[in-house]
């Protein structure tokens, strides 16, 4: 069985493979929505974008990123610099283990932002 360890949380939990990565984050009590999105969101449908995810380990054993996943992710400003590890929770089967960092910050500042 896959594990998903969740670093902000200090969490670490097992899931069968092919699972769904927001589903079994909420299923253990990881938050993954920040402040109004708690409340005000798709609910999985892929179209907020507020279950946004970084995949710091593991990417290759998720499914592949979907059309609708790379265009809702194209227009969210936490993406720049984060192109290869975004994805967003509702959009993403575990197939194996991943290490994952939830709410990730906007990085205005930082290195790619402004390339």
């Amino acid at each position: 069985m896959p594990t998903i360890t969740f670093t902000n949380e200090k969490k670490e939990i097992q899931v069968p493979a092919g699972a769904n990565l927001r589903a079994e984050a909420l299923r253990a009590g990881v938050q993954l929505y920040p402040g109004i999105h708690r409340v005000a969101n798709c609910h999985g449908m892929g179209t907020c974008g507020s279950c946004r995810v970084l995949i710091t380990k593991g990417m290759e054993n998720t499914n592949a990123r979907g059309l609708l996943e790379s265009a809702r992710l194209g227009v969210s400003l936490a993406y720049i610099g984060n192109e290869q590890t975004m994805r967003l929770a509702c959009k993403t089967r575990v197939d194996g283990d991943i290490t994952v960092t939830t709410k990730p910050p906007l990085n205005l500042f930082g290195e790619n932002f402004f390339s």
